[in-house]
This record gives structure tokens, sequence and C-alpha cells, in this order.
């Protein structure tokens, strides 16, 4: 696999990156990806987390997983999620901000795929195109929900046109960590300006 260059010549833009749903040939993949420490930091037990894909792959949660693709190889992964399908347990247990949302929102999660990937505005490219893809099925509010701690995905996103909404202690965290909620709003229209630019 190719990682980029930074003397490659030509920006990491939205037009650059494609998608793909994930199936059942991509666990390795995403296995291998979740292992790297960028992954073990903000994501859970691997095991756990492609369990959780395989679910939603084979049809047992509605939540749709993506690779994004540059330059049409495998780059990282992102996932959207319905809001209103997780105003039910064990969710709202585990995130009662999901309550201080717009229930018609729809939530975003993405990481990078290796680690000579970061760092070079891949993840906020990958973000801008689904942005554009969510505004064109006619998404309107959008959520990312970031640890508080994690800088570089806070930086991302706000790029991309994040707003911070709140910030939510983690019921799953004894030490204290919280989650930012950040928000977009798009307006339905796939060509805002805070979307493309």
């Amino acid at each position: 696999m190719k990682p980029l260059s930074s003397t490659d010549g030509l920006p990491i833009g939205p037009d650059r990156i494609g998608f793909r749903p994930v199936t059942a040939d991509d666990y390795d993949l995403l296995g291998d990806w979740m292992g790297r420490p960028h992954w073990r930091e903000w994501w859970g037990d691997i095991e756990t987390e492609l369990g959780y894909i395989r679910d939603m792959v084979e049809g047992r949660d509605s939540t749709r997983p993506f690779l994004f693709l540059l330059d049409g190889r495998p780059a990282g992964y992102i996932q959207s999620w319905r809001v209103s399908d997780n105003l039910v347990e064990p969710w709202i247990s585990k995130a009662p901000w999901l309550f201080d949302v717009p229930a018609d929102g729809i939530g975003v999660d993405l990481s990078v795929g290796v680690e000579t990937d970061l760092g070079k505005g891949l993840g906020t490219a990958a973000l801008k195109a689904f942005l554009r893809k969510l505004a064109r099925e006619g998404h309107r509010n959008i959520i990312i929900d970031p640890d508080a701690a994690n800088a570089r995905a806070i930086r991302a996103y706000e790029k991309a046109g994040f707003m911070p909404l709140l910030v939510a202690p983690d019921p799953d965290d004894a030490s204290g960590r919280k989650t930012l909620i950040m928000h977009l709003e798009t307006g339905g229209d796939p060509e805002q300006p805070e979307i493309g630019s």
C-alpha cells in the first residue's frame, strides 16, 4: 500500500476521495488498522469493534460502514448512524447526550487507516467528501463526537465546518474522560461553502 507523500504535489482535496461499503472481505484490513497505535488510543477492543462492524455489514445494526478511498486505494474507515436509531438502550445509558442533539441528526465516526497518512489533511478531505454525500441524501444535522482530548481529530472536524455543541462525560470511563459533541448544519445544500471549502 503506497503511503501519501508530501512530495507528490497533489493536495488532498475531497475530489480525490471515494467511498465503498465495507464487506466481509475488509475485516482483515480493518483489524490491521484497529491494531495500530492511533486507533488503539481512541477506539475500543479490536474484536469488539469488528463485531460491531460485522453487525452492520450483516444488517443487524442500521449504522452504515464505508471504507474511504484516496485515488482508489483504501485509506480509512468512516461510518454514519442515525441519532433516532440510538435513542434506545444500551446507547442512551452510554451516551445520554443523544437527547441533547437533533433527533433527525446523523452521526459520523472515522479514522485514517495507517500512521503514515496522518497529518496530511486526509481525514479532513474524507470528512468533507462524506458530508457532501450526506447533504445530497438530504441530511441537515450532522453530529460527530470525538474524545475531548483528541486534539488532532477536533482540528480536522473544525476544518470541515463542525462547531462545538456540548461536552459530555464518558459514563464508561472512571478516569473522567469527556466527549466533545460537535454539530454541523448542512442546510441540505451539498455545495454549502463550509462543507466544500
